[in-house]
């Protein structure tokens, strides 16, 4: 597979690469990013290499992510309309002022406009809400989305880390006001980290969102550079976000690397690639702060994982989810369905039950 293997985002025509560049290091106002020259030649790499999907945001190195992607595209006329560009909105870059971020209409009209200047771009293709908002009405922030999409500023909308049961409710909202669907979602997914298999995935499933997982490989924590018996080498500026992986992290990266070895595939390839196999997930996104490691996170696609070993890492990595993910998982196929075998599922007998017809 390559990146120019292209695939549909949830219920829309949106055709995006299979691994999305992630651009939160472009810059490096934070102290941990790369500056802009290198963030351009990654940029390169990736378009040359076929890539379409370009995935950034307002507040990423204050603003100067999405400048770089901005000024590498100046200038190139029609090249800028051959790929997907998403940005998303929320973080505030004005301290002090209320409005100057969140998802109301007053500061996301600002926000876009704003995001719109340093992207030098007349749209962006994929506009995201990133956080939730528990101030602003679900109801004006869909509005005024759906305005954008009407005005030609906006093509698609997706959310990013929203609770499953708000994004239920805006999807359903959106359906039957007539406004702009929610195609996507940006939501943690990684072998380290699972929990949204509880809710998000079966919805994301159920209303025909993709799932496009940030931090796939976890911090770094699955790159291949974190062993049990040899701790890697710390970055103290980007350490503060990332913490370091606990000891039941450790198994699962030590089931990774036997992996890999087996395969003869990097660690962070064959992480990539069980996350690739994973329901709703459609386009993984993909950071780098230097084009080698681009390069050899692209041998993703490449690496074909047999059912063995899809089950060993899934296995080793089985989260434990909130209520009612196991009582679902475990009770319910015992008490509604007799033991018999419904669309290929093999359901069981309540133990409690004697095998004869009701008694009462």
């Amino acid at each position: 597979m390559s990146l120019d293997s292209f695939v549909t985002l949830g219920r829309s025509a949106l055709r995006v690469s299979p691994l999305t560049l992630g651009t939160m290091t472009f810059g490096e106002d934070w102290g941990w990013g790369t500056d802009a020259e290198h963030s351009t030649a990654i940029l390169a790499e990736y378009l040359d290499r076929g890539g379409n999907s370009i995935d950034t945001a307002n507040i990423y190195t204050n603003g100067h992510s999405e400048k770089i992607i901005g000024d590498y595209f100046a200038g190139q006329g029609s090249r800028r309309d051959r790929v997907v560009i998403g940005t998303k909105f929320f973080g505030s870059l004005h301290p002090g002022d209320p409005n100057g971020g969140g998802a109301g209409r007053k500061s996301m009209i600002d926000q876009l406009d704003a995001s719109l200047r340093r992207l030098k771009t007349d749209y962006v293709d994929i506009y995201w809400l990133h956080n939730w908002d528990r101030f602003a009405p679900i109801e004006e922030t869909l509005r005024t989305l759906d305005d954008f999409v009407g005005s030609g500023k906006v093509r698609y909308i997706g959310l990013s880390d929203l609770p499953a049961w708000k994004t239920a409710e805006a999807s359903v909202l959106s359906h039957f006001r007539g406004w702009t669907p929610i195609i996507a979602l940006q939501l943690e997914y990684s072998l380290l980290e699972r929990t949204i298999e509880g809710e998000h995935v079966p919805m994301a499933e159920a209303m025909d969102m993709a799932i496009m997982p940030w931090s796939p490989l976890k911090n770094g924590f699955l790159s291949g550079r974190y062993r049990r018996s040899a701790a890697a080498p710390t970055d103290a500026a980007r350490a503060v976000i990332t913490g370091a992986p606990s000891q039941s992290d450790y198994d699962v990266i030590e089931v990774l690397h036997q992996v890999a070895e087996e395969l003869g595939a990097s660690p962070a390839a064959v992480a990539l690639a069980w996350l690739r196999t994973r329901p709703a997930v459609r386009s993984l996104l993909l950071g780098a702060r230097r084009k080698e490691q681009l390069v050899a996170n692209l041998a993703a696609l490449d690496v074909t994982l047999t059912d063995d070993h899809i089950e060993r890492l899934s296995a080793i990595s089985k989260p434990t989810l909130n209520f009612p993910a196991h009582v679902l998982e475990t009770g319910t196929p015992m008490l509604g369905y007799g033991g018999t075998s419904i669309n290929g599922f093999q359901t069981t007998i309540w133990p409690m039950l004697e095998s004869s017809a009701a008694r009462y």
